[in-house]
């Protein structure tokens, strides 16, 4: 895996919260951020994956069996 190095700022506090964080999970910070970070982008080309899919079949649109043809009103509907 190519790397990169990178300059962050973060809140002492936060940053130290982090490093015990890190050490419960027997990694480095470096490993604990590029794991959070890898699960991030996963999540989000899931979420553009499924919202490409919804909109390819909002496209396609949906066969209900009428042919297009709508033959009934809405009174009959909601007849009683």
């Amino acid at each position: 895996m190519d790397t990169q190095n990178i300059t962050l700022s973060i809140p002492k506090k936060t940053l130290r919260k982090a490093k015990l964080l890190a050490v419960k999970r027997n990694t480095s910070l470096s490993g604990l951020l590029t794991q959070t970070l890898e699960e991030l982008v996963t999540q989000e080309e899931g979420y553009e994956q499924g919202r490409q899919r919804s909109l390819e079949s909002l496209e396609k649109g949906f066969d209900f069996g009428t042919q297009g043809k709508i033959a009934w009103s809405r009174e009959e509907l909601h007849e009683r």
